[in-house]
Order: structure tokens, then C-alpha cells, then sequence
């Protein structure tokens, strides 16, 4: 069963950065949309940030980009989430997840189980 999983969540100060990573496990995602998607405690999902197979990124307008930034490696099928100057409003489980499309949205095929970052005041 294809999986992804997530690491590099944990606590961090407000202004500080935390880098995600995402691994696939059971297939590659090599030729796949990989992305990130969050959700706060009380909250409905917030897509964060995708990236296709030729490096093409897309954060989808939302306020996050500047602050995010969303790479991957294709020999490893990876993808990673920079994440700086981080706020509590950042507070929130991160979805690593993937399509065989790049799209905007919470529509992703393949969900990863979750990180928990924590951003305290």
C-alpha cells in the first residue's frame, strides 16, 4: 500500500523556521504532484503548497508563499517544506500529499498520516 511519511514537525518559537520532509513508502511519486496540506485544530483543511514532476510550484494565492517554500527531489521522490518565520497561526497538522495532477485545493489521492507543528508565542 503506497504511503507517505512525514517527519521534521515538532515546537518552535514564533519567528523561528522548522523544515518538513516527505517520503514515500510502497511506490515512487516520481512522475506525481506532491504537496503540502494543513490543518488546524478546529479547522477546516488549508491547502498550503504543490509541486509537479518538472519542478513547477503552485501556492494557490494563499499568504503563505515567501515564507514557505516547497522544492523536491525526483531520484528520491521526496518533497520538502521550508517553513520560516513561523507564527502560531501556523500551529497545525501538515499532510504531505500526491495526485497524478497539480491542483489547488484538498483533492490530493494519497495522504500522508500528519505532522504536528507547534508554533508558540
Amino acid at each position: 500500500q503506497a504511503q507517505l511519511v512525514e517527519s521534521g514537525g515538532g515546537l518552535v518559537q514564533t519567528g523561528g523556521s522548522l523544515r518538513l520532509s516527505c517520503a514515500p513508502s510502497g511506490r515512487t511519486f516520481s512522475r506525481s504532484a506532491m504537496g503540502w496540506i494543513r490543518q488546524a485544530a478546529g479547522k477546516e483543511r488549508e491547502f498550503v503548497a504543490a509541486i509537479n514532476w518538472a519542478g513547477y510550484s503552485i501556492y494557490c494565492g494563499n499568504s503563505l508563499e515567501g515564507r514557505f517554500t516547497i522544492s523536491r527531489d525526483n531520484a528520491k521522490s521526496t518533497v520538502d517544506l521550508q517553513m520560516n518565520n513561523l507564527t502560531p497561526e501556523d500551529t497545525a497538522v501538515y499532510y504531505c500529499v500526491a495526485d497524478e495532477r497539480l491542483v489547488c485545493g484538498p483533492h490530493y489521492k494519497y495522504w500522508g498520516q500528519g505532522t504536528q507543528v507547534t508554533v508558540s508565542s
